[in-house]
């Protein structure tokens, strides 16, 4: 009975902290409107300075957190939801919709595995960056199909997702892209949820677009990875 109840209060102080930290960092980006704030990235940050400095074991950590690494699987399958919210503009625009995240989720794939060969990484290495676009929860699941090292792959998936979030309107300016679809669909292609927070900020078709393709991309990441383990 005591033992539930440390486990029970381990996973209120662990969840709630972590809450904590992120709502200050999302303030504070409110607040400065920097991207190099972005409030994941500052999230990361104090949380690792925090363990470091109390000298807190990352296992004891990562136990304190099981409820949010839980919530990752409704999390996902609430993707859904934001498919169905724009189910009209997806049966207008399918055909973009779809290819564009088809071939940013290939390109994605494929060339995160040739820069990790050329780089002389091994193939345990070079699997986990494989779905580094996706959102975690699928990302985790791909790995585990490639034979990846999850903790590499979850790293993986935050830094590209913040890359994705600081540089979105930078390469829509760069490349003169003016369609809200078009963004929309990039970013949540290859940047995320993460990214999306910035589509969002672009504009309500952008961000709508972004939820949606974060589920059509995972679903077609997940889908050529079960097709090409059976061929390869």
């Amino acid at each position: 009975m005591e033992a539930m109840a440390h486990l029970g209060l381990t996973l209120l102080l662990g969840t709630a902290a972590s809450f904590a930290v992120f709502r200050l960092s999302v303030l504070l980006y409110e607040r400065v409107k920097s991207p190099l704030l972005n409030p994941l990235l500052v999230t990361v940050a104090l949380i690792i300075a925090t363990l470091v400095a109390l000298r807190i074991p990352l296992e004891s950590y990562e136990q304190s957190v099981q409820l949010i690494s839980f919530l990752l699987g409704p999390a996902t399958v609430a993707l859904a939801y934001s498919v169905y919210r724009q189910r009209q503009t997806l049966k207008d625009h399918f055909v973009p919709i779809f290819a564009g995240c088809l071939v940013g989720s290939v390109v994605s794939m494929t060339s995160a595995y040739a820069l990790c060969k050329l780089l002389g990484l091994d193939d345990a290495l070079a699997l986990s960056f494989i779905p580094k676009s996706v959102t975690t929860p699928i990302a985790i699941a791909v790995s585990e199909q490639l034979g990846g090292v999850t903790s590499i792959t979850v790293a993986a998936v935050i830094v590209t997702g913040i890359l994705g979030a600081i540089t979105a309107p930078l390469m829509a300016r760069l490349f003169r892209v003016r369609d809200g679809i078009a963004k929309g669909v990039a970013i949540g292609t290859c940047s995320h949820a993460v990214g999306t927070t910035k589509a969002l900020e672009m504009g309500e078709l952008e961000g709508a677009m972004s939820g949606v393709s974060i589920a059509v991309s995972g679903l077609l990441t997940t889908a050529i990875v079960i097709v090409a383990s059976c061929f390869l």
